[in-house]
């Protein structure tokens, strides 16, 4: 075979080797397209005229085919008349016998954009076609980066569980210790109005020494029922200490409000806890501090007071509420 020789080519195979080509004809018309160029425009393209659907970009001097043929074997640069903005890269070539040129179009830089917007994949492009590793490069990020936001979503919740799991109280569900002291300060630190209310209960440890342990794991989780009841939901409740509990009441400070919320606090927890077929009996405690009562609210001094109304409370009787006032601190350092 020499080299000047003609080798004829089927359409069906330009569409495989070549499914972005066009077939222009002396007047420009396409008499072939291939199939991705023409999913591209979403229409058949045989008879229309190249210049309709392109904007020559480079070479500019070219305006008919007469132009092409002088040009000869060369590179264009295109954007779509489609409203797009799409930019393509073509190789034009006059076919023997100067009756045909055909062009061979790529995306080019655009090709990523162009893949979202005309809705192709690989079996849209030739299979030598660097276009097709491109896209399992980008199927492969895009799981890639799929994979990582579900661990990081994953990560964050086991993270805001473990956070949760650190400020709650195993036993009750209540929130713990580190929680109550978290809140308070954060309070304090606000300069909001506010009250603590500490409850320790009566006769707990008659429960553990009779009934034994579980039941008065019983009786905590009643309480902590009864303590959520009795409380609003923006109310704190915490268990600091075996049978020590704490409510932190925001916005709250009206003697008899408070007193009325401890009185039935306390009478609902004197009511008989069944166990096991048996009944456990207990009282609370009750010792109030308020922020009102405070030129500077200091954390460890209220914490301390609350502590102190508490126990005047078990030394009138038990089962009762005291409210914290100044003095007392003098009454306790001289008993």
């Amino acid at each position: 075979m020499t080299m000047d020789q003609t080798i004829p080519i089927a359409p069906h195979t330009l569409d495989q080797m070549m499914p972005m080509h066009l077939l222009l004809d002396g007047a420009a018309r396409i008499s072939h397209a291939g199939p991705t160029i023409e999913k591209v425009f979403g229409a058949p393209l045989v008879g229309r005229s190249a210049f309709s659907l392109f904007e020559l970009r480079r070479p500019r001097i070219v305006r008919s085919m007469d132009d092409v043929h002088a040009m000869g074997d060369a590179k264009v640069y295109l954007r779509l008349k489609d409203g797009s903005g799409t930019t393509m890269v073509g190789a034009v070539a006059v076919l023997p016998g100067g009756s045909h040129v055909l062009m061979n179009l790529s995306f080019g830089y655009s090709v990523v954009d162009a893949v979202a917007r005309y809705k192709l994949a690989g079996s849209d492009f030739a299979p030598t076609d660097l276009t097709v590793e491109m896209l399992y490069l980008m199927e492969a990020k895009t799981a890639a980066m799929e994979a990582t936001t579900q661990l990081a979503h994953r990560l964050h919740g086991e993270k805001a569980e473990a956070q949760v799991e650190a400020m709650t109280d195993g036993l009750t569900g209540l929130q713990n210790r580190r929680a109550f002291d978290i809140n308070l300060n954060r309070q304090i630190a606000r300069g909001a109005v506010f009250s603590l209310m500490h409850i320790d209960l009566d006769f707990f440890k008659a429960v553990n020494d009779t009934q034994g342990h579980a039941a008065g794991d019983a009786v905590l989780r009643e309480v902590a029922n009864v303590l959520r009841d009795e409380t609003r939901d923006s109310d704190m409740v915490a268990r600091v200490g075996g049978d020590e509990f704490v409510i932190l009441f925001g916005r709250l400070a009206e003697a008899d409000m408070l007193e009325s919320i401890a009185m039935r606090i306390i009478a609902r927890l004197e009511c008989p806890i069944p166990f096991d077929g048996k009944t456990c009996r207990i009282s609370a405690s009750i010792g109030i501090a308020r922020s009102t009562d405070y030129d500077s609210v200091s954390a460890e001094q209220m914490v301390s007071d609350a502590d102190l109304a508490l126990y005047m409370s078990k030394d009138k009787g038990r089962a009762c509420q005291t409210m914290f006032r100044p003095e007392y601190r003098e009454t306790r350092q001289q008993a």
